[in-house]
Protein backbone atom coordinates (compact mmCIF):
# COMPACT_ATOMS: atom_id res chain seq x y z
CA UNK A 1 0.00 0.00 0.00
CA UNK A 2 1.16 3.60 -0.92
CA UNK A 3 -0.71 6.72 -0.64
CA UNK A 4 0.11 10.61 -0.29
CA UNK A 5 -2.59 12.33 2.28
CA UNK A 6 -2.97 15.47 3.70
CA UNK A 7 -4.68 15.70 6.89
CA UNK A 8 -7.61 18.29 7.11
CA UNK A 9 -8.70 17.66 10.87
CA UNK A 10 -6.49 15.79 12.76
CA UNK A 11 -7.84 13.82 15.63
CA UNK A 12 -10.48 12.02 13.89
CA UNK A 13 -9.51 7.82 14.33
CA UNK A 14 -10.71 7.87 10.80
CA UNK A 15 -9.87 5.27 7.79
CA UNK A 16 -7.50 5.50 5.27
CA UNK A 17 -7.66 2.41 2.75
CA UNK A 18 -9.91 -0.86 3.50
CA UNK A 19 -10.07 -4.55 2.33
CA UNK A 20 -13.81 -5.16 3.85
CA UNK A 21 -15.90 -8.43 3.47
CA UNK A 22 -17.21 -8.10 6.95
CA UNK A 23 -16.43 -7.34 10.50
CA UNK A 24 -14.79 -10.68 10.65
CA UNK A 25 -12.72 -10.08 7.40
CA UNK A 26 -10.85 -6.79 7.11
CA UNK A 27 -7.27 -5.16 6.69
CA UNK A 28 -7.39 -1.63 7.22
CA UNK A 29 -5.12 1.56 6.93
CA UNK A 30 -6.45 4.41 10.07
CA UNK A 31 -5.32 7.02 12.25
CA UNK A 32 -5.90 5.77 15.53
CA UNK A 33 -5.29 9.17 18.05
CA UNK A 34 -3.56 9.87 15.25
CA UNK A 35 -0.89 7.31 15.10
CA UNK A 36 -1.15 5.19 12.04
CA UNK A 37 -2.45 1.72 12.09
CA UNK A 38 -2.36 -1.10 9.63
CA UNK A 39 -4.53 -4.15 11.10
CA UNK A 40 -5.44 -7.47 9.28
CA UNK A 41 -8.57 -9.48 10.73
CA UNK A 42 -9.66 -12.97 8.91
CA UNK A 43 -12.17 -14.72 11.16
CA UNK A 44 -12.60 -12.10 13.85
CA UNK A 45 -9.02 -12.70 15.10
CA UNK A 46 -6.32 -10.04 14.27
CA UNK A 47 -3.54 -11.92 13.16
CA UNK A 48 -1.40 -8.34 12.57
CA UNK A 49 -1.55 -5.38 14.53
CA UNK A 50 1.20 -2.52 13.28
CA UNK A 51 0.96 0.76 15.08
CA UNK A 52 3.31 3.82 15.20
CA UNK A 53 4.68 5.68 18.41
CA UNK A 54 4.70 8.61 16.45
CA UNK A 55 1.45 10.89 15.62
CA UNK A 56 1.03 13.02 12.34
CA UNK A 57 -0.98 16.18 13.05
CA UNK A 58 0.37 18.38 10.26
CA UNK A 59 -2.43 19.65 8.44
CA UNK A 60 -0.12 21.40 5.98
CA UNK A 61 1.87 18.74 4.76
CA UNK A 62 1.35 15.74 2.70
CA UNK A 63 1.94 12.64 4.22
CA UNK A 64 3.31 9.38 2.26
CA UNK A 65 2.26 6.41 4.11
CA UNK A 66 3.52 3.23 2.73
CA UNK A 67 2.88 -0.63 4.20
CA UNK A 68 5.13 -3.33 2.62
CA UNK A 69 4.12 -6.84 3.49
CA UNK A 70 5.86 -10.12 2.50
CA UNK A 71 4.63 -12.68 4.11
CA UNK A 72 7.11 -15.46 2.59
CA UNK A 73 9.77 -13.90 5.35
CA UNK A 74 10.90 -15.99 8.06
CA UNK A 75 11.48 -13.29 10.65
CA UNK A 76 8.18 -11.90 11.63
CA UNK A 77 9.45 -8.59 12.13
CA UNK A 78 10.50 -8.41 8.26
CA UNK A 79 6.97 -9.76 7.52
CA UNK A 80 5.08 -5.74 7.69
CA UNK A 81 7.16 -2.84 7.42
CA UNK A 82 5.65 0.91 8.17
CA UNK A 83 6.72 3.49 6.48
CA UNK A 84 7.02 7.08 6.59
CA UNK A 85 7.93 10.38 4.25
CA UNK A 86 10.60 7.20 3.20
CA UNK A 87 11.85 6.29 6.08
CA UNK A 88 11.26 3.02 8.38
CA UNK A 89 8.88 3.74 11.48
CA UNK A 90 10.44 1.51 14.02
CA UNK A 91 9.13 2.91 17.33
CA UNK A 92 5.96 0.71 17.63
CA UNK A 93 2.76 1.22 19.88
CA UNK A 94 1.66 -2.35 18.95
CA UNK A 95 3.46 -5.38 16.92
CA UNK A 96 1.87 -8.22 15.94
CA UNK A 97 3.15 -9.53 13.05
CA UNK A 98 1.42 -11.94 10.64
CA UNK A 99 2.16 -16.09 10.00
CA UNK A 100 4.54 -17.21 7.33
CA UNK A 101 2.40 -17.22 4.02
CA UNK A 102 -0.75 -15.10 5.75
CA UNK A 103 -3.14 -13.86 3.08
CA UNK A 104 -3.99 -10.35 4.08
CA UNK A 105 -7.58 -9.37 3.18
CA UNK A 106 -6.89 -6.57 1.28
CA UNK A 107 -6.32 -7.64 -1.93
CA UNK A 108 -8.92 -10.77 -1.45
CA UNK A 109 -10.78 -11.05 -4.13
CA UNK A 110 -13.61 -11.88 -2.66
CA UNK A 111 -13.73 -8.06 -0.82
CA UNK A 112 -14.20 -4.82 -1.54
CA UNK A 113 -11.35 -2.11 -1.64
CA UNK A 114 -12.36 1.54 0.00
CA UNK A 115 -11.01 4.41 -0.04
CA UNK A 116 -11.56 6.88 2.79
CA UNK A 117 -14.32 4.70 5.05
CA UNK A 118 -14.85 1.63 7.36
CA UNK A 119 -16.58 -0.60 5.08
CA UNK A 120 -20.41 -0.20 6.40
CA UNK A 121 -20.08 3.68 4.85
CA UNK A 122 -18.91 5.29 8.14
CA UNK A 123 -15.83 7.00 9.80
CA UNK A 124 -15.10 9.19 6.92
CA UNK A 125 -11.51 10.84 7.21
CA UNK A 126 -10.93 14.71 6.08
CA UNK A 127 -8.33 15.20 3.35
CA UNK A 128 -6.95 14.91 0.30
CA UNK A 129 -5.60 11.64 -1.51
CA UNK A 130 -2.85 11.41 -3.91
CA UNK A 131 -0.69 8.58 -5.96
CA UNK A 132 -2.59 5.84 -4.67
CA UNK A 133 -0.90 2.18 -5.72
CA UNK A 134 -2.00 -1.31 -4.15
CA UNK A 135 0.34 -3.78 -5.41
CA UNK A 136 -1.12 -7.73 -5.20
CA UNK A 137 1.05 -10.46 -5.14
CA UNK A 138 4.71 -8.14 -5.31
CA UNK A 139 6.67 -7.16 -1.96
CA UNK A 140 7.95 -3.91 -2.97
CA UNK A 141 10.86 -1.52 -2.19
CA UNK A 142 10.19 2.20 -0.35
CA UNK A 143 12.31 3.36 -3.41
CA UNK A 144 9.58 2.14 -5.84
CA UNK A 145 7.53 4.88 -4.49
CA UNK A 146 9.45 7.53 -3.95
CA UNK A 147 12.49 9.52 -3.64
CA UNK A 148 14.72 11.94 -1.55
CA UNK A 149 15.42 15.16 -3.61
CA UNK A 150 19.30 16.19 -3.70
CA UNK A 151 18.60 19.48 -3.15
CA UNK A 152 15.97 19.83 -0.49
CA UNK A 153 16.01 15.89 1.45
CA UNK A 154 12.76 16.22 1.03
CA UNK A 155 11.02 12.78 -0.12
CA UNK A 156 8.37 12.60 -3.16
CA UNK A 157 6.83 10.46 -5.48
CA UNK A 158 8.36 9.16 -8.25
CA UNK A 159 6.89 7.36 -11.46
CA UNK A 160 4.90 4.41 -10.49
CA UNK A 161 3.44 3.32 -13.80
CA UNK A 162 6.11 0.56 -14.79
CA UNK A 163 5.36 -1.15 -11.39
CA UNK A 164 3.86 -4.67 -11.26
CA UNK A 165 0.57 -4.62 -10.09
CA UNK A 166 -0.55 -8.09 -9.83
CA UNK A 167 -4.42 -9.17 -10.53
CA UNK A 168 -6.20 -7.10 -7.67
CA UNK A 169 -3.87 -4.47 -7.65
CA UNK A 170 -4.27 -0.74 -8.99
CA UNK A 171 -2.71 2.64 -9.47
CA UNK A 172 -5.26 6.06 -8.99
CA UNK A 173 -3.76 8.82 -10.10
CA UNK A 174 -6.90 11.39 -10.19
CA UNK A 175 -5.85 13.10 -12.93
CA UNK A 176 -9.30 12.46 -14.88
CA UNK A 177 -11.78 14.58 -13.13
CA UNK A 178 -14.34 13.50 -14.75
CA UNK A 179 -13.77 10.03 -13.56
CA UNK A 180 -11.61 10.26 -10.35
CA UNK A 181 -11.64 6.13 -9.83
CA UNK A 182 -9.75 5.44 -12.74
CA UNK A 183 -7.16 3.00 -12.10
CA UNK A 184 -4.68 3.39 -14.42
CA UNK A 185 -2.46 0.20 -13.94
CA UNK A 186 -3.77 -1.19 -17.31
CA UNK A 187 -6.03 -3.66 -14.95
CA UNK A 188 -8.81 -2.02 -14.98
CA UNK A 189 -9.97 -1.96 -11.50
CA UNK A 190 -11.92 1.13 -10.73
CA UNK A 191 -13.42 2.74 -7.90
CA UNK A 192 -16.85 3.86 -8.08
CA UNK A 193 -17.06 7.43 -6.82
CA UNK A 194 -19.25 8.50 -4.31
CA UNK A 195 -20.08 12.16 -3.42
CA UNK A 196 -17.47 13.35 -5.46
CA UNK A 197 -17.63 15.67 -8.42
CA UNK A 198 -14.80 17.35 -10.87
CA UNK A 199 -14.61 20.05 -8.46
CA UNK A 200 -13.11 17.75 -5.75
CA UNK A 201 -10.30 16.70 -8.00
Amino acid sequence: ISLWFKRTEPGLNKYLITGFDTEDNRALLQFSSDQLLFQNQTGGSNNTIIKSNAVFRDSSAWYHFCIIVDTTQGTDTNRVKMYVNGSQVTSLASSTYPSVNTDLELTDSANSILLNQKGDGSDFNSGYYSEVVVLDGTAASITDFGEFDEDSGIWKPINVSGLTFGTNGFYLDFENSGALGADVSGNSNNFTVNNLTAIDQ
